[in-house]
């Protein structure tokens, strides 16, 4: 009776941990299709509604105004062919700082754009408005690619070989050489995604 009973509390806990696996993916899924359906749909409204207006609040070094872009730059592209190049890299970089924790997925996101676009306000070159998601995708990046430095966990530190060997070429983006992108964006992007790894860290390292 009692190998029985263990057996099915061994179930019970199987089917417990299975459901919590599912919710996470939903709630990861949400997530990260909510927020590309919400570019997405800007875009849209933005190109065929206002004919690219909307592009005007943007990032704006050093203009008072222009700090407002801080908060609607990642939602904001420069046509459908900007969008589509973050899209993918967003939804992939994105849902591997959600796997490790969630919560980590919203802690990256709101540093990289605050720190990254004040970092891009005060630094940007004049005259200049910046848009896209390319600031968050730089920031998921600098953070998956030194995280493994900073824990120095055998896991982490795959994560970010791979991560590596599939985007590293993007770290070219980093550098002012290509005329008409935000070479701005992604650095300060990047920086903060930097800065993220080292406080999670560290604080992993306290928990544990």
């Amino acid at each position: 009776m009692s190998g029985r009973c263990r057996a099915y509390d061994r179930t019970m806990t199987g089917n417990s941990e299975l459901q919590s696996i599912k919710r996470e993916l939903t709630l990861h899924a949400v997530v990260l299709l909510g927020f590309v359906a919400t570019i997405w749909t800007l875009e849209v409204v933005d190109l065929v509604v206002f004919g690219g207006a909307l592009d005007v609040f943007g990032i704006r070094p050093r203009s008072i105004s222009g700090l407002v872009g801080i908060f609607f730059c990642p939602f904001l592209h420069g046509g459908f062919v900007h969008l589509a190049a973050n899209t993918i890299p967003f939804v992939v970089l994105g849902w591997l700082v959600m796997a490790r924790e969630t919560w980590h997925f919203f802690f990256v996101a709101t540093v990289v754009a605050l720190v990254g676009g004040l970092g891009v306000w005060l630094f940007g070159r004049p005259g200049t408005v910046h848009i896209g998601a390319s600031g968050l995708i730089f920031g998921f990046l600098g953070f998956l690619l030194l995280a493994g430095w900073f824990e120095r966990k055998l896991s982490t530190i795959v994560i970010s070989i791979v991560v590596f060997l599939t985007y590293g070429t993007a770290l070219f983006g980093l550098l002012p050489i290509q005329f008409g992108v935000s070479w701005e964006g992604h650095l300060f992007g990047f920086l903060a995604g930097v800065l993220c790894a080292r406080v999670l860290a560290r604080r992993t390292t306290r928990t544990s």
